[in-house]
C-alpha cells in the first residue's frame, strides 16, 4: 500500500475513528487515488492512478461504499469542524444550500429519477435530464490562495422523487426537497449550538414553514438566519400576533399586510392599492442606492 506524507496523514488522521481499521487502510489509497486521478474518480479510476490496476482483490475497496459500515453524517460533522478550525474559528457562519443533479444510469441507481437541468434551463426552454438528484450544504468562506469566495461541501443528501417513492411502496411518506433542507439545516444546528448561522438560498427554498422552522428558538440552540430570493409578486405581513388568553377560533398565522408602496407612511391603506414587489420596480417614487459586491 502506498504510504502517505505526515502532511496528509495529519490532515486524515481524526477521520480514522469512523471507520474500522481494515477499512481505514483502504480509505487511504482511495484518498491518494482520487487526489491523482485527473477524470472520473470512481473506484477503478483511484487504483490504477496509485498504481494497483493489477489488484486481485480490487472488490475489497468497493465494499468500502457498498458494504462497510461507517457513518457519513459523523464523517461530515468532523469535516465542518476541520473546515471552521482552518477558515473561520470565530464568527458568524455563511452556509450555502442547492440541490444539483448527478447524472447516473443503469439498472442498479434505483434512486434515478427524471428533473429539470438548471443548467441547460431558461426561463422560456425547459430541459429535462436523468440521475441523481443531492442537496449539498456547503461553508461559505474566502479561501487565500483563491481570493475568492469557495462553497466547501461538507454535508449531502440523496432526496429521490416523490415517483421513486410510489413505484417502491415505501412505508415512508415522500419528502420534499425542502424537508430535507429543514433536516439538514437542523442537524448543523445542533452540531453548533452557539455559533450564528446564516444560509444562503435560491427562491427554490422560499417556504414559509421551513423558514419558521429555523427561527424557532429550541432549548439552548439559537435560531437560523436566512437570505432567499422572493417572488415578485408576493404580498408581505407583519407576524402574527400574540394568541390572547380564552380566544375562540383557529389561531392566526400571519398579521397584518405590511405596505410595499412609497405611501407606507400613510396610516390607512387600502389592501387593493398595495402593490407588489414586482409593481414597486415601476414605481417613479421608489428609491435605489447603488452598492458594488466584492469578489463578483
Amino acid at each position: 500500500m502506498p504510504t502517505l506524507p505526515a502532511e496528509v496523514l495529519a490532515v486524515l488522521v481524526p477521520f480514522a475513528s469512523v471507520f474500522s481499521p481494515a477499512t481505514w487502510s483502504h480509505i487511504q489509497v482511495l484518498f491518494l487515488g482520487a487526489v491523482l486521478t485527473p477524470g472520473p474518480r470512481t473506484i477503478a479510476s483511484c487504483l490504477r492512478a496509485v498504481g494497483l490496476e493489477g489488484e486481485c482483490h480490487f472488490t475489497t475497496y468497493h465494499r468500502v461504499l457498498n458494504r462497510a459500515k461507517w457513518s457519513s453524517r459523523h464523517a461530515s460533522r468532523l469535516l465542518l469542524l476541520a473546515l471552521i478550525e482552518a477558515f473561520v474559528p470565530d464568527g458568524p457562519l455563511l452556509l450555502g444550500l442547492d440541490d444539483t443533479i448527478e447524472r447516473r444510469r443503469g439498472e442498479h441507481i434505483k434512486a434515478r429519477g427524471i428533473y429539470r437541468d438548471p443548467v441547460r434551463s431558461s426561463h422560456g426552454h425547459f430541459v429535462k435530464c436523468g440521475g441523481l438528484r443531492w442537496l449539498c450544504l456547503m461553508l461559505l468562506v474566502p479561501v487565500p490562495f483563491a481570493k475568492r469566495v469557495w462553497a466547501l461541501p461538507f454535508l449531502s443528501a440523496l432526496c429521490p422523487s416523490q415517483r421513486y417513492f410510489e413505484q417502491h411502496r415505501s412505508p415512508r411518506p415522500p419528502k420534499k426537497l425542502t424537508d430535507w433542507a429543514r433536516q439538514m439545516l437542523l442537524q448543523v444546528r445542533r452540531w453548533l449550538p452557539q455559533r450564528d448561522l446564516i444560509v444562503v438560498a435560491d427562491s427554490g427554498f422560499s417556504v414559509l414553514e421551513m423558514l419558521a422552522c429555523w427561527q424557532k428558538e429550541r432549548l439552548g440552540y439559537a435560531p437560523i438566519k436566512a437570505i432567499t430570493r422572493l417572488r415578485l409578486d408576493a404580498a408581505l405581513f407583519e407576524p402574527a400576533p400574540p394568541r390572547c388568553k380564552g380566544q375562540n377560533g383557529r389561531p392566526r398565522k400571519r398579521g397584518a399586510r405590511l405596505p410595499t408602496c412609497a405611501s407606507a407612511h400613510l396610516r390607512v391603506c387600502p389592501l387593493a392599492r398595495l402593490p407588489t414587489l414586482a409593481q414597486r420596480l415601476e414605481e417613479a417614487a421608489t428609491c435605489w442606492h447603488t452598492i458594488t459586491v466584492p469578489g463578483w
